[in-house]
């Protein structure tokens, strides 16, 4: 199959296909007589693979381990369960980001609670405060 039954057949852009190839991912197909690749079924099932791995936020540098145990199969899977405990702490790291920011975007919320001109806006002024290095309701001292 050809690079575009590839991405079609994927979802995965042709640019995405030609990197991971560069990034020996995927490894590089055979050529046609005519100089167009030629992607077989193993092409199709390494980049899902791949894919999957990108959908689950996986490190580029983690799926070419992952690649790596696919093989040798014969491998221990010790490191392949902490390469994904690394993977959950990651996630969960970012989770307690991403509620520390929902928090702070809620007490900045909380500045203007009615519509008014712009002038009188809550969160324009904890902003503009911010700007100039004061302490905001969404970084108030100490936090």
């Amino acid at each position: 199959m050809r690079i575009s039954e590839l991405a079609n057949a994927t979802g995965v852009e042709i640019e995405t296909i030609r990197f991971y190839e560069k990034q020996d991912l995927l490894p590089e197909p055979a050529r046609e007589e005519n100089g167009y690749r030629s992607y077989t079924p193993a092409h199709l099932e390494r980049l899902s693979f791949i894919r999957h791995c990108r959908a689950l936020d996986i490190p580029l540098a983690d799926i070419r381990r992952l690649v790596s145990f696919i093989a040798s199969p014969l491998e221990d899977c010790g490191d392949i369960n902490e390469l994904i405990d690394q993977q959950i702490s990651r996630v969960k790291a970012r989770l307690k980001s991403m509620r520390a920011l929902e928090k702070q975007l809620t007490q900045l919320r909380a500045r203007c609670d009615e519509q008014h001109q712009g002038q009188e806006c809550g969160i324009l002024h904890e902003l503009v405060a911010a700007a100039h290095g004061e302490a905001c309701a969404c970084h108030a001292p100490g936090k």
